[in-house]
């Protein structure tokens, strides 16, 4: 009875360690898909203003076009965006929102979003030290308008099979945007934003 027992042990010991070894490749497997995992690089590539007006009641009028640059590094991952969303600040004031469509990005992928922000915005003035009226009047007569893109997403990311369950990071891209009839040497200089969850 005592060699049978013996004997028993000896099989779950097996199975035991059998077991171990297929989860131990199991992780590894994934491990090798999903390795390394390049974090997106968001670039604003173009911008343009074609309005950008402030009236005294601090209304401001605006047409800013941007296009961004975004690009999967990776090698064997895609991306699924579900939801985008780009809201464009100026002076740390939000003056407009739009939603894009959603897409799949597969690995080593460039693909370019092209938000389009027009109409106009009530900018209130946060007293006389954080007046909006005092920027937008340096940056006119700088020929260049600060402006601050931020992105919200919701995605997942695809190696194969695998998914991963839904994340949402946030990319916030600043960058200045030569007026219209700006000289030429005001031209637009290309950014990179800051991706982060």
């Amino acid at each position: 009875m005592f060699r049978n027992n013996m004997l028993c042990s000896k099989v779950h010991l097996q199975d035991y360690f059998c077991i171990l070894i297929a989860l131990g490749l199991a992780v590894l497997n994934v491990w090798l898909i999903l390795r390394p995992i390049n974090h997106l690089n968001f670039n604003v590539t173009d911008a343009s203003l074609t309005q950008f007006n402030l009236t005294d009641t601090d209304v401001l009028h605006y047409n800013l076009a941007v296009d961004l640059t975004l690009r999967n590094p990776n090698n064997n991952i895609g991306a699924h965006y579900y939801q985008i969303e780009a809201r464009a600040f100026y002076d740390g004031r939000r003056f407009a929102s739009v939603t894009l469509t959603p897409f799949y990005q597969g690995h080593k992928n460039t693909t370019i979003l092209r938000p389009v922000f027009k109409g106009q915005k009530l900018l209130p003035s946060m007293g006389r030290q954080f007046s909006v009226q005092g920027e937008y009047n340096e940056d006119k007569a700088d020929g260049k308008i600060n402006i601050e893109v931020k992105i919200y997403l919701t995605m997942r990311f695809k190696a194969g099979a695998v998914t991963t369950f839904k994340v949402k990071p946030r990319v916030k891209c600043e960058f200045e945007v030569p007026l219209a009839g700006s000289s030429p040497a005001n031209g637009f200089t290309p950014e990179k934003c800051k991706f982060g969850y």
